[in-house]
């Protein structure tokens, strides 16, 4: 009964820890990924599809990231995706290859974004500990319910707990790796 409500902890966890990581891949830190084209969707041929399937993403160098598309008739398709999708990016076609080019960022920009990055830190510390008091809530009416030894309960609070301090752990080393790739001029 433990062991289920402790793996359940582990992979509620696992999964908040994974959105605060694919949260700071979006925010843009003056360095070409194609993982900040990642929530795009094309409209080809009248069906949302997601950027990455419509044609080869990559980075030929640390401030340019190219789409070359599979048809050559969603290349429209795709500059106007890329300019209404609100990351302040400008694309440029030229018929067959789009380059999108990241500019530099200030100083001022940079501090802003780590005020950002902080905060979805901070987001996912929440979710982890929001995690925990449900898990520790149902231990207790499990022991309510007489099906576990109030030991038992305490155990299980005392591992629930390590789960928490391990993936909050893990969202702190993800945030001071982030910060210091935004602050990397």
């Amino acid at each position: 009964m433990i062991k289920g409500i402790l793996k359940a902890s582990s992979e509620k966890m696992t999964k908040a820890v994974e959105h605060v990581r694919i949260e700071f891949i979006k925010i843009r830190t003056g360095k070409a990924s194609t993982g900040l084209l990642d929530g795009i969707k094309v409209d080809y041929y009248g069906t949302p599809t997601p950027l990455n399937q419509v044609g080869n993403l990559s980075t030929p160098d640390s401030h340019t990231i190219t789409i070359q598309p599979w048809d050559k008739t969603v290349v429209q398709a795709i500059e106007k995706a890329i300019l209404n999708s609100g990351l302040g990016l400008n694309p440029i076609n030229d018929g067959n290859l789009i380059r999108v080019p990241i500019p530099k960022l200030t100083e001022e920009r940079r501090k802003e974004i780590v005020k950002v990055v902080k905060h979805k830190a901070e987001e996912g510390r929440v979710a982890i500990r929001n995690i925990r008091r449900e898990q520790i809530e149902h231990l207790k009416k499990t022991e309510k319910q007489e099906h576990i030894a109030e030991d038992d309960r305490k155990h299980g609070e005392a591992e629930v707990q390590k789960l928490t301090d391990k993936y909050i752990k893990e969202v702190d080393e993800l945030l001071v790796k982030k910060e210091k790739e935004i602050m990397e001029v």
